[in-house]
C-alpha cells in the first residue's frame, strides 16, 4: 500500500484524469494481489507495480480506442474560469501540454521525472533500451518547453523565464498529480 500514492501520480499523468486514475490503481492493486505469489522477493515491489500499471492503462486504451470521453469537470472548466489563478493556468497548460506528448514519452518523462525512477529503472519498467529512454526523456522535456513557449507566444499566458529548471516544472507536476 506505500507504493499506492506513487501508482496514483503515475496514473494521472498518463490519462489525465483524477477518477480514471483511482480506477486504474485500484486495478492495479487487484492484479498485483492477484499474482503475489509471481513475484520475485529482493525485487522493487515499486517497479513491479508499475509495470502492472503500465499493462492495465495500456489494455484499456487498446479497448477504449474508439469510444470518446466525456469529461464533465473538464467542460465546467472551459466554461467557467474563477479569477486570480493564474497558476493554476499555468499548471493547465503544463497538463495540457503533457496530454499533448505522445505516449511514449508522457509515460517516459513521468517515470523518470515525476516517478523518480533511474534511467535503468524506467527502462525496465516501459521494457525499453536505457538509451531509447533518455531519449524519450529528452525529447518530452523539450517538446514541454517547446509548447509551453508557444503558448506564451499566443497571448494565453506569460513566458516561463528560461531559469526554471525540468526539475521544477516536474515538482510542479508532482504536485498537480496528488490533488
Amino acid at each position: 500500500m506505500r507504493v499506492a500514492p506513487h501508482l496514483r501520480a503515475f496514473a494521472r499523468g498518463l490519462c489525465g484524469r483524477p477518477d480514471y486514475a483511482d480506477d486504474l490503481v485500484q486495478e492495479t492493486l487487484l492484479k498485483a494481489w492477484a499474482a503475489r505469489d509471481s513475484f520475485q522477493p529482493g525485487t522493487s515491489i515499486r517497479s513491479w507495480t508499475f509495470v502492472i500499471l503500465r499493462n492495465v492503462y495500456l489494455s484499456e486504451a487498446r479497448r477504449n480506442r474508439f469510444r470518446g470521453d466525456y469529461d464533465p469537470d473538464a467542460a465546467e472548466r472551459l466554461l467557467s474560469q474563477p479569477a486570480g489563478q493564474e497558476d493554476g493556468l499555468h499548471m493547465g497548460d503544463l497538463r495540457n501540454a503533457m496530454m499533448r506528448l505522445a505516449p511514449e514519452r508522457r509515460e517516459a518523462l513521468l517515470l523518470v521525472g515525476a516517478g523518480g525512477f533511474s534511467y535503468e529503472q524506467a527502462a525496465d519498467i516501459a521494457q525499453c533500451a536505457v538509451g531509447t529512454m533518455k531519449s524519450r526523456v529528452a525529447r518530452a522535456r523539450r517538446s514541454i518547453e517547446d509548447m509551453m513557449n508557444e503558448e506564451a507566444g499566443g497571448g494565453r499566458v506569460k513566458a516561463r523565464p528560461q531559469s526554471v529548471s525540468h526539475t521544477q516544472m516536474l515538482d510542479e507536476l508532482d504536485e498537480v498529480a496528488n490533488l
